[in-house]
């Protein structure tokens, strides 16, 4: 069975949280490279990280910034941060009460499909929401965790973007437990105007122990990826 090391950063700005992800991704990179070429080295490591960030913007490659609807000078109004990052997928918020998870792992110990990886992420965060009574599922073409997803009511309750290279992933999931929602008015959230964002606060109308629900998820991606923490 897998062993994986578990962090909890805290509350941490974004760009100090994305420098450390890439020291432990290109740590593993190149310590797959050495392997590969038959070097003596410790067999790779995973890292799953949990945190939260202060206001933040974040566009992957495949974004369009024109789906930030702030100027710079509104940013700092809003006490908000932009980053264009080396993640997939478009523009979303990161931001207090909201949940969020960096696996570092390689996936050479699970399985090498990366389709695979981002639905049981998916799952782990569907399950989660399932121990509060809140049924979510997915939405077919569309990465994430979605309420009502096939009906005119969708809306977005975790946003997904990974990277990987040489099967070792890095970014991951940023779920809504006691976000301020009003952040995502300022951008078109994975540049998908036709529908909403939700929280579990705004789901469940009350405040959520941010604590309880991480270690939820925790469990719950222990149990899909059908690893041990150390």
């Amino acid at each position: 069975m897998p062993e994986v090391i578990f962090e909890n950063l805290g509350l941490i700005d974004y760009k100090e949280a994305w420098d450390y992800q890439e020291k432990i991704f290109r740590e593993t990179v190149n310590q797959k490279i050495e392997i590969r070429k038959g070097d003596r080295v410790e067999p790779t490591k995973n890292f799953i990280l949990f945190c939260e960030h202060p206001h933040v913007y974040t566009l992957g490659k495949s974004g369009d910034k024109e789906h930030l609807l702030l100027s710079d000078e509104a940013l700092e109004e809003n006490n908000a941060t932009y980053y264009k990052i080396n993640r997939g997928g478009d523009i979303t918020y990161h931001g207090p009460g909201q949940m969020v998870v960096y696996p570092i792992l390689d996936l050479d110990h699970f399985f090498s499909d990366i389709h695979k990886y981002l639905r049981f992420l998916e799952e782990s965060v569907i399950q989660t929401l399932l121990v509060y009574g809140i049924k979510a599922s997915r939405v077919d073409g569309l990465t994430g965790v979605w309420i009502e997803g096939n009906t005119s009511r969708a809306r977005k309750i975790c946003a997904i973007g990974v990277k990987s290279s040489r099967w070792v992933t890095m970014h991951g999931i940023g779920f809504n437990v006691n976000s301020d929602l009003s952040y995502f008015s300022h951008i078109i959230p994975c540049g998908i105007e036709d529908k909403s964002v939700t929280s579990m606060e705004q789901e469940l109308n009350k405040k959520m122990d941010m604590a309880e629900v991480m270690s939820v998820l925790k469990e719950k991606l222990a149990e899909q990826f059908d690893f041990i923490y150390i």
